[in-house]
């Protein structure tokens, strides 16, 4: 019976190790997984502040370079600005007409591979040019982003207001 009784034991304190092993393993890939997100999630943050920046400064060429090249940009009651000269086009006519200082809102970033989407929110204000209002703006938001040489562009947008117009 000892004969028999020790090879087990040592049988199941080997097996005990090898499970904790991969247990240690998978911990550590999953710990890693975690970090790499929250650095691309961190990426994204920093591509959404640039594009807020943009916006309050009516930048329409950062606006544009923040996108991919086939992205497209979906604004409230406004044609769709597709490619990098409709896209172009729309943030400049969007910017003649009006002058945004607002502040985003991150409430929610996915990443999966190479794409990734934001729901976000903003508030703030926008001068209309043609009469010298100052109105509240606010609106909720939809990002999809696709990472394009190593880095996270805008593909798709669309937003839509949360407050009447003033």
């Amino acid at each position: 019976m000892k004969h028999f009784l020790i090879p087990t034991l040592a049988l199941l304190l080997m097996t005990s190790c090898g499970e904790n092993k991969n247990q240690e393993s998978n911990e550590k890939l999953t710990q890693k997984t975690e970090i790499m997100e929250k650095q691309e999630k961190q990426k994204i943050e920093a591509l959404l502040s640039e594009y807020q920046k943009s916006l309050n400064t009516s930048d329409s060429k950062l606006a544009q370079s923040l996108y991919t090249k086939d992205g497209i940009f979906m604004p409230t009651e406004a044609p769709s600005g597709i490619g990098a000269d409709g896209i172009l086009k729309s943030y400049e006519y969007v910017f003649s007409q009006i002058q945004l200082n607002i502040e985003f809102f991150v409430e929610e970033i996915e990443v999966e591979g190479n794409m990734a989407f934001a729901v976000t929110s903003s508030k703030g204000t926008a001068l209309i040019h043609a009469t010298g209002d100052t109105i509240p703006e606010a609106n909720r938001e939809l990002f999809v982003f696709e990472k394009v040489d190593g880095k996270w562009k805008i593909a798709r947008y669309m937003f839509n207001k949360t407050e009447p117009k003033g």
